[in-house]
């Protein structure tokens, strides 16, 4: 073989160039006493292990035996391959050896491409949904996780995809204004407008859509969008040493709390809808406001199992 140039067989099986691999009859017999060993062994663990544990030992019989023993250079060489390459030795004759160029042997420890794609395939996985899959907490309703979806200081308005579970553009707003501070969900609640309990979080620094964090319930915003009923928390970041001493609405200052109700009473006159924003309220309102959207959520999901 001309010096630099690798061969397919040699990128399959790691480059190991030992006298036993490069026979191909010993090749199939070591391939034929593996796959023996492991049927051997599969009998063994289905006879002797009980049921509650046959799984387990199952798959650790599988990580077993995808190991194969190697000697390269006098040394005992551990290598892992998959069951389907020791049947494949056992019963089928080796590939044919094609010359590949431009293959440094950095490339031999890398699965080809089609194997890795088709193993992502095969893998049975679905994405977390930020609503159903995320725990509120266990300090809830006073210390809860919140989703963030919309960024401090954006005039964007991002919101939760109930279908996919993923972050979308809703709309740019219409006015001249920004989202004054972050600004999400909390998780498995459940409101009137079959929505999560929405949450403005204070804090120093502006966080990204999608990330969540420990909020600490401070105080109510009632609020009546277009006739309908939809209050917002108030709350500040429980790791944000600037914020995270606050306990209720009226450590805010004044002017922090007009800038928010300014906020909501504005942002959507531009759309020719209506909002109206009451006083706030303390943070007592608050913890009762999510335990009631908490049992709403229960509710719904009681409800959803028996259909």
């Amino acid at each position: 073989m001309v010096a630099g140039r690798k061969t397919r067989r040699d990128l399959s099986s790691s480059c190991f160039s030992s006298p036993l691999g490069s026979d191909p009859l010993s090749s199939h017999l070591l391939g034929l006493l593996g796959f023996a060993t492991f049927i051997s062994s599969l009998l063994l663990v289905s006879s002797v292990f009980p049921a509650s544990s046959r799984l387990r030992s199952l798959r650790f019989l599988l990580e077993i035996c995808s190991l194969r023993l190697h000697f390269l250079g006098g040394c005992l060489v551990l290598e892992r391959i998959s069951l389907r390459e020791t049947w494949t030795s056992a019963v089928m004759a080796p590939p044919i050896e094609t010359p590949l160029k431009g293959f440094s042997s950095s490339h031999s420890s890398h699965p080809p491409l089609n194997e890795r794609i088709l193993s992502s395939l095969t893998r049975r996985s679905v994405a977390a949904h930020p609503w159903h899959d995320l725990e509120i907490g266990p300090g809830a309703p006073n210390v809860f996780n919140c989703v963030i979806e919309i960024s401090k200081g954006s005039k964007v308005k991002y919101e939760l995809d109930k279908k996919t579970g993923l972050i979308k553009v809703d709309r740019v707003l219409y006015s001249s204004v920004v989202y004054p501070h972050n600004y999400g969900f909390i998780p498995r609640t459940l409101c009137e407008d079959n929505d999560p309990m929405d949450v403005l979080i204070i804090m120093q620094e502006p966080v990204l859509p999608g990330c969540f964090l420990r909020a600490k319930a401070i105080g109510l915003m009632p609020m009546i969008d277009q006739g309908e009923k939809d209050d917002k928390i108030i709350a500040v970041c429980a790791d944000d040493p600037e914020y995270r001493h606050y306990n209720d609405i009226s450590d805010l200052p004044p002017h922090r709390l007009a800038e928010i109700r300014r906020f909501f009473e504005e942002y959507k006159k531009n759309e020719n809808k209506e909002v109206a924003v009451d006083d706030f309220l303390p943070a007592s309102a608050a913890y009762e406001a999510i335990k009631y959207s908490m049992n709403l959520y229960a509710d719904y999901i009681v409800e959803s199992l028996r259909r």
